[in-house]
């Protein structure tokens, strides 16, 4: 919907119009900044003038203004622009980094902040200042219904930055989640050149689906603060400052799921470090002839030996990469089960002496077990929240 005919038909008795349309990174196709951030957004408005629709708002960011580095900023404000041109009951919000429990960005800056080190560019010094999602929301509908020339701050040039009291490092921000979460220490941090985190960012982004490209590292060391006066006017009171974002109630919640965040990549990879280890050992660090004759003592013929061997290893080096694969087949988890289970089952009727040695080869499969049980229940839940 990039021409204002395309919106005509849906602004029929319309008193107002809000514009919360954005994206955080392209997806190719028509799924850029250029169409979603400014050229539907710019028909929108057009429209809107024409429908004679005079109080519209444009929900865009802080930081869009014609120093804009990235094509995310450059495009809210070309959209921004085309509103103050086009209607005189215009309004551009501006929020900083917005807190929502359930926002993609809060739920990463959670997990960063539960970490034992978490790794942040220049040392996490650059200034934000962080507003809640209820403010942004209380703000918009201030906007609407406040009657036009009310005298806001900032209404001369209808632009209000939306953010929380007063700016704080983003290390310090990360900080107060990690206390409002409920752990204990203080956070630590390990600094990061700004051209080295820009490069991890812009891998991650592309293969991951977290929240993060070499944009947001860029607009981030840019700075993202202004004068809280606007949004305490249009409030009536002062934003909620970023100590009193996650409410006591959520706590013990919201720490649990920072947890399953990134827990879940130690487990596997200490499920893949077996695995390959193990590999490794059985192609020839171990000598060859001794796992020949342990095959032996479990009833292997011997002219199968070297290919259960040799097999064996090449199942496990399998298993190992695949347990840290971007993406694991959904029967990885309960294969290594029972491979396990099926090697169990052998020494105990061919070696039973096993399961007395003090070393504990065999009991230690126990944990590892339950270990490979609780990957499994966790990634089935999270494909069946993603289907």
């Amino acid at each position: 919907m990039t021409r204002a005919p395309d919106w005509a038909p849906h602004l029929a008795g319309i008193d107002a119009v809000i514009n919360l349309v954005g994206i955080f990174a392209e997806s190719g196709g028509e799924n850029t900044f250029a169409r979603v951030q400014r050229d539907a957004p710019v028909a929108l408005f057009e429209a809107c003038q024409h429908a004679g629709i005079e109080r519209v708002i444009q929900l865009s960011a802080l930081g869009a203004d014609t120093d804009a580095a990235t094509p995310f900023l450059s495009s809210k404000h070309a959209a921004d622009e085309a509103l103050l041109a086009h209607t005189v009951g215009g309004w551009v919000l501006q929020p900083s980094l917005v807190y929502g429990t359930d926002g993609k960005s809060s739920v990463l800056f959670r997990l960063l902040a539960s970490l034992p080190l978490v790794w942040l560019p220049s040392g996490g010094r650059q200034l934000v200042q962080p507003v809640h999602v209820d403010d942004v929301a209380a703000a918009i509908v201030a906007a609407v219904l406040r009657p036009i020339g009310s005298g806001v701050p900032g209404e001369a040039h209808r632009r209000v930055p939306l953010v929380g009291p007063e700016p704080l490092t983003f290390a310090r921000y990360l900080a107060l989640l990690r206390a409002g979460m409920g752990w204990r220490g203080q956070l630590r941090v390990l600094s990061v050149p700004v051209g080295a985190a820009t490069r991890l960012a812009g891998w991650l982004g592309r293969w991951s689906a977290a929240p993060v490209n070499a944009d947001a590292v860029r607009m981030l060391a840019r700075g993202n603060t202004a004068s809280a006066t606007a949004i305490s006017a249009l409030l009536g009171r002062p934003p909620l400052a970023p100590e009193h974002f996650i409410a006591a109630d959520d706590a013990a919640r919201l720490r649990a799921e920072a947890l399953l965040g990134w827990m879940p990549w130690v487990l596997r990879a200490s499920v893949a470090f077996l695995w390959i280890a193990t590999a490794i050992v059985s192609f020839g660090l171990y000598p060859v002839a001794d796992s020949l004759a342990l095959l032996a003592q479990a009833g292997v013929p011997a002219a199968i030996q070297p290919l259960a061997l040799y097999g064996a290893a090449s199942l496990d080096l399998a298993f190992g990469v695949l347990s840290v694969a971007p993406r694991r087949p959904t029967w990885l988890w309960r294969a290594q089960a029972a491979l396990i289970l099926g090697y169990m089952l052998i020494i105990t009727v061919r070696l039973p002496e096993y399961w007395l040695h003090p070393y504990g080869p065999i009991t230690k499969n126990v944990p590892i077990l339950a270990l490979i049980w609780v990957l499994d229940r966790l990634e089935r839940r999270e494909w069946t929240m993603s289907r």
